[in-house]
C-alpha cells in the first residue's frame, strides 16, 4: 500500500469508528455510483462525514440527512482545468453544470498571492490558478491590455533582462502556490522559442505542468512538444478542437505520437463549434486585409450581433469579447470522440453574458454526445471530467490526490445527475443559462446544488494551491 493511501485508510478508520455509534452527516442512498478511477459501476450507498467520503457500501447506513439517488448517477465532482470565469457569478453556473473544482490555467495571473487574496478564501466551488506567461509578459513589457495583450506584449521581442525578470516572476508565483504555469503563445507572437523554453525550464524545476494555447496550428503544436521535451516539462495542450480546427485529427495524432514516445503530453476539448476571445488580440492583427464576408463569423457578446467591417473596427478599438463561428460540428466531434481529450470548458461568464461553454459544457457532453448521439460511453466521458484532470495536476498539487475519485478517504466532492434529462440550455445569444439534470452537487460534503436548485448561502469551496516554499 502506498504511503498516501495508508494515511487515508487510517483517517477512514477513525472517521468510520466515529460514525458507527451515531450517523453520518449525509448518506447518498441507492445511486448508480460510477468511479472511473476504480471502475466501480454499481448501486451503492455513500456515507459522508466531515467533508470526506467515509464509506462506499451495499449495506444500509443512516445519516442526519438522506439523499435518495435512486435512478441517478453518482460521479466524482467534475474538474475544469480551463475556466476563465473565476468569480461567484461564473462559479454558480459551474456548480449547476456539475463542476466542483475550476482552474484558470491557460492565461493564469501575474500575481498569485494577490489572486488568491481577492477570492476571500471561500467560494461556491474549489478554485486555483497558474502563474501565466501572458500576464507576466504584459507586466514586464508595460502592456496595458485588458486580460490579453493589446500592445508591446504582442509585438516586442524581450531582452535578456526582461526574460530574467519573467523568470523571477515565474519562480515567485510558483513559490506562492500556483498549481501550474500557463502560456498563450498565440497571443504573444513576438515571444521567441528561447523565451518560451526558458519559462518551461522554470516549470520543470517546480514539477509544474505547462498549459499552453499553441500558435500556428500543427507547427505550433510541434514547437510546444519539442520545447517540453527539451526542458523535461509536462505539457497540457488546451482546446485541441480550437487549435486544430480543420486539422484536428492530425493535431491529435501528433499528440498521440509524442505520448507513444514516452512524453508526458495531455490535451482537452470543449463541446462547441464556436470559439470566444478578445477582439483586440493578436489573433486578428491582420483584420484589415480580410474579405468582407469574413467579418460575419464574429458575434459581439454584449449585443449578440454579427459584425461587419465597420462594426469590427469600432469594437476592436473599444476592446471586448467576441464569439467566433469558424469551425464545423464534425471538427468538434473529432475532438470529443478522441480518448485523448479531457473535457474543459474554456468558459467565461460575466455580467450575464458569455459563451455557452461557460454554462453548459459538461451537460452538453453527457446529454448530447453520450445519451442522444452515443458517440461516447458514459464511464469514458466521466473519466475525462474527473480522474484525468485530477491526475494532470496531482504530481505538483497534493490536494488533487483525493479529488476526482470515489473511495473511503476521498474528498466528498460529488455530482449526482439524471442521465435521462441532463442537457445544456445556454445558447450563443444567451450564454448565461444553467444546465438541467444536475440534481445534487456536493463540495466538501456540503450541497451547493440541492434538488436541482442552487444554494446561495453556503461557501464550501476552498483555494487549491501548493504550500508556499
Amino acid at each position: 500500500m502506498k504511503p498516501s493511501y495508508q494515511f487515508f485508510a487510517f483517517v477512514t478508520v477513525i472517521l468510520f469508528c466515529s460514525c458507527t455509534s451515531g450517523s453520518f452527516d449525509i448518506v447518498i442512498k441507492g445511486g448508480q455510483v460510477m468511479d472511473p478511477d476504480s471502475g466501480l459501476d454499481d448501486v451503492r450507498n455513500i456515507g459522508i462525514q466531515g467533508g470526506k467520503i467515509v464509506i462506499v457500501t451495499q449495506d444500509k447506513i443512516t445519516g442526519k440527512r438522506i439523499i435518495n439517488a435512486d435512478g441517478l448517477v453518482v460521479s466524482p465532482g467534475f474538474i475544469d482545468l480551463h475556466d476563465h470565469g473565476q468569480n461567484e457569478e461564473a462559479f454558480r453556473f459551474k456548480a449547476l453544470d456539475g463542476v466542483t473544482s475550476a482552474f484558470e490555467l491557460e492565461v493564469g495571473t501575474g500575481d498569485v498571492a494577490k489572486w488568491y487574496i481577492e477570492r476571500d478564501e471561500s467560494q461556491f466551488i474549489h478554485y486555483g490558478v497558474s502563474i501565466g506567461h501572458i500576464p507576466v509578459r504584459m507586466i514586464v513589457t508595460g502592456d496595458e491590455g485588458d486580460f490579453l495583450p493589446s500592445g508591446p506584449a504582442k509585438t516586442v521581442v524581450a531582452s535578456e533582462s526582461q526574460i530574467a525578470e519573467m523568470t523571477r516572476r515565474f519562480e515567485e508565483g510558483l513559490n506562492q502556490g500556483a498549481v501550474a504555469v500557463g502560456f498563450g503563445i498565440a497571443y504573444t507572437p513576438a515571444a521567441t522559442v528561447e523565451e518560451f523554453e526558458e519559462m518551461l525550464r522554470v516549470a520543470s524545476q517546480y514539477n509544474a505542468s505547462a498549459h499552453i494555447h499553441v500558435r500556428g496550428g500543427l507547427d505550433g503544436l510541434r514547437e510546444a512538444i519539442t520545447g517540453a521535451a527539451n526542458t523535461g516539462t509536462a505539457l497540457h495542450v488546451v482546446h485541441a478542437n480550437s487549435s486544430g480546427a480543420e486539422q484536428t485529427a492530425e493535431f491529435l495524432a501528433i499528440i498521440e505520437e509524442a505520448r507513444a514516445a514516452g512524453q508526458d503530453v495531455t490535451t482537452e476539448a470543449y463541446p462547441y463549434s464556436a470559439s470566444q476571445t478578445y477582439i483586440e488580440s493578436a489573433l486578428f492583427d491582420d483584420w484589415k486585409t480580410w474579405e468582407p464576408e469574413r467579418y460575419q463569423i464574429f458575434q459581439w457578446v454584449n449585443t449578440g450581433e454579427r459584425l461587419s467591417r465597420q462594426s469590427f473596427a469600432q469594437y476592436r478599438a473599444m476592446g471586448g469579447i467576441v464569439i467566433v463561428h469558424q469551425r464545423t460540428e464534425a471538427m468538434t466531434r473529432t475532438a470529443i470522440e478522441s480518448p485523448l481529450t479531457m473535457i474543459a470548458s474554456d468558459g467565461h461568464i460575466e455580467n450575464g453574458r458569455g459563451h455557452p461553454r461557460g454554462s453548459g459544457s459538461y451537460a452538453r457532453v453527457l446529454g448530447r454526445y453520450v445519451r442522444d448521439e452515443g458517440i461516447l460511453d458514459l464511464m469514458d466521458a466521466l473519466r475525462r471530467m474527473t480522474i484525468e484532470p485530477a491526475r494532470r495536476l496531482e504530481a505538483r498539487v497534493p490536494a488533487m490526490q483525493t479529488k476526482g475519485r470515489i473511495y473511503a478517504g476521498a474528498d466528498a466532492d460529488l455530482t449526482i445527475f439524471d442521465p435521462e434529462t441532463v442537457i445544456d440550455r445556454a445558447t450563443y445569444t444567451n450564454g448565461a443559462v444553467p444546465s438541467e439534470g444536475f440534481r445534487y452537487v456536493l463540495v466538501n460534503g456540503v450541497p451547493i446544488v440541492d434538488g436541482g436548485r442552487f444554494v446561495e448561502d453556503v461557501r464550501p469551496g476552498r483555494p487549491i494551491r501548493v504550500d508556499e516554499h
